[in-house]
């Protein structure tokens, strides 16, 4: 949003004076205060994951990134949340799509993906090259941008050494990468029933809103 300046009296209507003439010296109306506070331009803060960012089986002002949008607004902070996430998305899918999303400017980056590779079975070294390769390009179009990391973990049933190496995964590239680092983004919610779907998956609108809390306490220091 575009800070255009405070309208003036008679703009955009057409007149034949001169610009020399007095009567196009135009002024401010006297009914708006001199003390106006001027619109705030906003910087966009972009989630960018699979289901469990774009509030899969709810409304998506039920998503966390939403509530966080809340949060913003009640402390009246200059940012806005882009819900940039997609149901089935994994590594490799948003490596492609991340193109896309960048040609929006922003100035916080979160990242929310892997859950899909790892529910598949994707090799751990794969998904970390995909998810490499989209922070990259992100610091490429925007380095001065913050960015992110929500770090996933998956059922031991997965095979042991590859649950181990697969949480592992996200902290290694926040430390590399300088991230704000998120440990888990289900902490609390996963493997609660109460508080997922009944796919057991996906969280409700309560589990979203422990997701929320769950960014907003690494996310509240940068904002």
């Amino acid at each position: 949003m575009v800070l255009c300046g405070v309208i003036l009296t008679g703009c955009g209507q057409k007149n034949n004076k001169e610009i020399g003439d007095p009567a196009v010296n135009y002024r401010p109306s006297e009914s708006v205060p001199v003390d106006t506070p001027l619109p705030v331009e906003k910087e966009n803060i972009l989630f960018f994951g699979t289901s469990l960012t774009a509030g899969y089986g709810l409304e998506q002002r039920e998503a966390y990134p939403a509530l966080i949008q809340k949060k913003i607004d009640s402390l009246q902070l200059p940012y806005q949340a882009v819900n940039g996430g997609l149901s089935g998305e994994t590594s490799a899918a948003g490596k492609s799509r991340i193109d896309w999303l960048l040609k929006k400017p922003m100035k916080v980056f979160v990242l929310e993906l892997g859950a899909n590779d790892g529910l598949r079975g994707i090799p751990v070294s794969q998904t970390t090259a995909n998810l490499q390769d989209i922070i990259d390009k992100v610091k490429s179009k925007y380095p001065q941008a913050t960015m992110v990391l929500a770090g996933m973990q998956m059922p031991p049933n997965m095979g042991k050494k590859y649950a181990a190496d697969f949480k592992a995964m996200f902290e290694t590239l926040a430390v590399k990468n300088k991230m704000v680092f998120v440990p888990f983004l289900l902490d609390g919610v996963g493997g609660v029933s109460q508080l997922n779907q009944s796919d057991g998956v996906h969280p409700t609108a309560e589990g979203q809103k422990i997701l929320a809390e769950n960014v907003w306490a690494q996310l509240k220091d940068v904002l």
